[in-house]
């Protein structure tokens, strides 16, 4: 709830000050009316008297005429008229006094009620004195959880900063490493490649060289018989038979022996039985 200003407190201060003073502005009216009354019948009252000196003069120049002290047997109308017009003035004063009573009673009985009114409305204001309290502090309490919020907002924003700029780190390093493994990945092809022509190169001089071999060994082999056929005709009898001590080929390669390799320099190689390995084996 908004403060009011300072306008609007000079207002209220004004309204109250004009409702104390206008509390009893009825009853000032009547005693002024009353007031006004009693000054124009004593004003009457004293024309009266002039009027009743004037038309009986004095009995003697030594003696002073006094209204209504004429004796019991004279008639005196102005005398019956004076005091008829006394009577129904006090008439008229004794009902307006009792007018007066009753407004006086009824101003009394509206002062009660606005003094009740009055309390109940100072109860009300110090309810509404008391929410107006609790809303302030309510008001107080959410402003501060209000900026507790706010700085958990912000170190969220740096948390989250710092996180984009790690993942922005990680980014250029994740494209870095990819650039990396596209080289190696070539790198590999390229070693695979040049592992996999060694390979075929190898292979391709392994069967030359079984082919070389076979080649040799058809040769010696019918060599073999060629003199396994000519030597019963010309070797002496006690002799071993060709069979038995023709053994080596002239290039020096045994029959029992599993196939050797050769270069093409004449120098031996282990058969090749592992052919599956890999570039880094």
């Amino acid at each position: 709830m908004a403060e009011p200003s300072w306008q609007e407190t000079i207002r209220i201060r004004l309204v109250e000050r004009n409702a104390k003073q206008t509390a009893f502005a009825s009853i000032i009216e009547q005693y002024r009316r009353l007031a006004q009354q009693t000054k124009l019948l004593k004003e009457r009252n004293a024309s009266l008297l002039k009027a009743v000196g004037s038309v009986r003069p004095n009995p003697s120049s030594s003696t002073v005429y006094i209204p209504g002290t004429a004796g019991p047997g004279e008639d005196n109308p102005v005398r019956a008229a004076y005091i008829t017009s006394l009577e129904s003035q006090i008439s008229s004063l004794r009902d307006e006094l009792a007018s007066v009573y009753k407004t006086q009673g009824q101003n009394a009985q509206r002062l009660l009620a606005m003094n009740e009114t009055l309390r109940e409305k100072e109860e009300l204001s110090r309810i509404d004195s008391e929410h107006l309290r609790k809303a302030r502090d309510d008001i107080a309490h959410l402003r501060r959880k209000v900026d507790q919020h706010n700085e958990i907002m912000a170190e969220k924003d740096r948390t989250a900063q710092v996180l984009h700029d790690e993942i922005n780190t990680l980014q250029l390093e994740l494209g870095q490493i990819e650039e990396r493994n596209q080289i190696l990945v070539k790198d590999n092809a390229k070693l695979l490649q040049r592992w996999l022509d060694d390979k075929q190169a190898q292979a391709n001089r392994v069967n030359e060289a079984n082919d070389f071999y076979e080649d040799m060994r058809s040769r010696h082999q019918a060599v073999i018989n060629w003199q396994g056929q000519a030597q019963p005709q010309n070797t002496p009898a006690g002799t071993a038979p060709a069979t038995t001590i023709a053994s080596q080929s002239g290039n020096g390669v045994r029959e029992g022996e599993g196939k050797m390799e050769t270069t093409t320099a004449g120098q031996r190689s282990q058969p090749e039985t592992r052919q599956d390995q890999s570039p880094n084996g």
